[in-house]
């Protein structure tokens, strides 16, 4: 099964990246974008692994606190558009602590350099010159767990499921 960990946000920001990507489409953005249900944030992807369990019994051994995530705007790498988050050091702190207990206890991820964002669209293709300039209502969130969540191919695209969650210190 195909897992990563992850930040589920809230509807309240997932109500607000919707209303960026059809700006985007009304600005001339072609892609595939990102079904509102499986807009998140990553914050390490594993791939094929058969024990969810094992990898839930590592992340419930982190301590964190929650903390505060914001949309920044507009970037992308290459074809990838994505918004940026903007968050607190603790953020920093988990996915460090999150990335050693994997590495620690055998768990592969991939180990590229962990950029906040939440990805709106893929394979994008615009007409104009650079991004287009459109402007992200601010919303903001704290986040108080993680999730390790599962990709499946469904009719419609890929369908993200929780597999389970790991709550910050004093929640649950």
């Amino acid at each position: 099964m195909r897992l990563f960990a992850a930040i589920e946000l809230s509807d309240e920001m997932k109500k607000t990246l919707v209303r960026f990507q059809d700006a985007l489409k009304d600005a001339g953005v072609f892609g595939g974008y990102t079904r509102p249900d499986n807009l998140h944030l990553t914050l390490a992807f594993i791939g094929e692994y058969k024990d969810p369990d094992r990898i839930l019994d590592v992340m419930e051994q982190l301590s964190f606190e929650p903390f505060d995530l914001s949309l920044t705007g507009l970037g992308n790498f290459g074809d990838l558009y994505w918004v940026g988050v903007d968050a607190d050091k603790e953020l920093e702190r988990m996915v460090k602590r999150l990335r050693r207990a994997f590495a620690d206890n055998g768990i592969p991820f991939d180990r590229k350099k962990f950029y906040p964002h939440i990805t709106v669209v893929r394979g994008a293709f615009y007409d104009g010159v650079g991004l287009p300039e459109i402007g992200i209502d601010p919303v903001s969130m704290t986040a108080s767990y993680i999730s390790l969540m599962r990709s499946d191919r469904g009719k419609g695209g890929m369908i993200y499921s929780s597999v389970g969650e790991v709550y910050a210190d004093g929640y649950e």
